[in-house]
């Protein structure tokens, strides 16, 4: 698979028969879709293609995550969810006896998961014969120390995922993996398992459930979403509703890179073009269709900006040049990249914060 942006040969839609969702960022932020998201996905089902939604957060159960997304208006059964506590508890009963007990750092969802599997979820590390960790609002300090004693004391150890952050409607907030880092810090060893993105068990599972063929990866994150496709063989879209923005994606490195990109989900209609590189004496110059810009002594100038009202064929093309070169081995001023490209490329959706939207919280956490 190319480590470069690449060319659709049809629509997304006409190419793939499952797209296999991220949540957070993605489809909702908080209580809120997506603007644009619940129309695109109804359009994706009536063009004939089933959706998968994976998740790291592990906070809720599958049956209350699709009843949110049913109530935003996308199309959604309990089965089409996959999350990382399903996949965390999925391993643990592999490796416990039926029954065991087991420490829960986490909430609902990582207990319902638990249970489906024939464990069960303690809050005494006395009896527990493995710790599984996962992202909840509730976490405090009480369950991180006794997460701290239990692995301490040698239990193995399962992390739901590594997220540093989680996007809400007021930014980015301490992920999982931030509390995890915690629990290692002072217990002095690293978790034995990760099972959430970007390792592939998630998407395996979720290509094994939904039968696809030809299956395409929608996130927002290049470290879990367009990493964990690369690393399961899939080609991967980049949304930029929710944690990357365009310094982010000319930052990415070879293994996180996204083969096509998109400002929302309205990109799967969309026939996505390729961006072509050229070497020259001066640097790189890459193109895609009338949109052009070249990288000269680390130096992004675009020198012409013929790519439509929203930017993304100059995004396109500075995406491809500045990657070309630092796989040289060459240093780019991305700062100045990213000044350069201001005013060109249309700006991530502003999301209201949850203290904007009266009565409200974000289920999402």
């Amino acid at each position: 698979m190319s480590t470069t942006l690449s060319a659709s040969h049809g629509s997304l839609l006409d190419d793939h028969d499952v797209l296999l969702l991220d949540l957070d960022g993605v489809v909702y932020v908080g209580p809120d879709a997506v603007p644009h998201a619940a129309e695109a996905l109804q359009h994706a089902v009536e063009a004939g293609l089933r959706l998968g939604y994976i998740t790291n957060n592990a906070s809720r159960t599958p049956a209350t995550v699709a009843g949110h997304l049913r109530d935003l208006g996308v199309p959604a059964a309990d089965e089409d969810v996959v999350n990382s506590a399903q996949a965390a508890a999925a391993h643990l009963a592999r490796e416990l006896a039926p029954g065991s007990a087991v420490l829960l750092v986490g909430g609902t969802g990582l207990r319902v998961a638990l249970t489906d599997v024939g464990l069960r979820a303690t809050d005494d590390r006395a009896e527990a014969a493995a710790v599984v960790q996962g992202f909840s609002p509730t976490v405090g300090w009480a369950q991180l120390a006794e997460a701290t004693h239990a692995v301490r004391s040698g239990l193995p150890w399962v992390a739901t995922n590594l997220d540093e952050t989680v996007p809400t409607p007021g930014g980015p907030a301490p992920g999982n993996g931030l509390l995890v880092d915690l629990v290692a810090r002072a217990a002095g060893r690293a978790p034995d398992v990760v099972c959430g993105k970007p390792e592939r068990t998630l998407f395996d599972a979720a290509v094994q459930r939904m039968s696809a063929r030809r299956a395409l990866v929608v996130g927002d994150r290049l470290d879990t979403d367009l990493q964990g496709a690369r690393t399961a063989g899939l080609p991967g879209l980049l949304v930029l509703t929710g944690v990357t923005g365009v310094a982010e994606l000319l930052a990415a490195e070879p293994h996180e890179r996204p083969v096509f990109v998109s400002h929302d989900l309205r990109g799967l209609g969309d026939v996505h073009p390729a961006a072509e590189t050229v070497q020259c004496s001066r640097g790189v110059v890459a193109a895609c269709r009338a949109a052009e810009v070249e990288v000269e002594s680390g130096t992004l100038v675009v020198r012409t900006s013929e790519a439509g009202p929203d930017g993304l064929d100059v995004l396109r093309a500075a995406a491809a040049a500045v990657w070309a070169v630092r796989e040289r081995g060459r240093e780019v001023d991305l700062p100045g990249a990213v000044a350069e490209l201001a005013g060109l490329v249309e700006q991530p959706i502003e999301h209201a914060a949850v203290d904007e939207v009266p009565g409200r919280v974000a289920p999402g956490l």
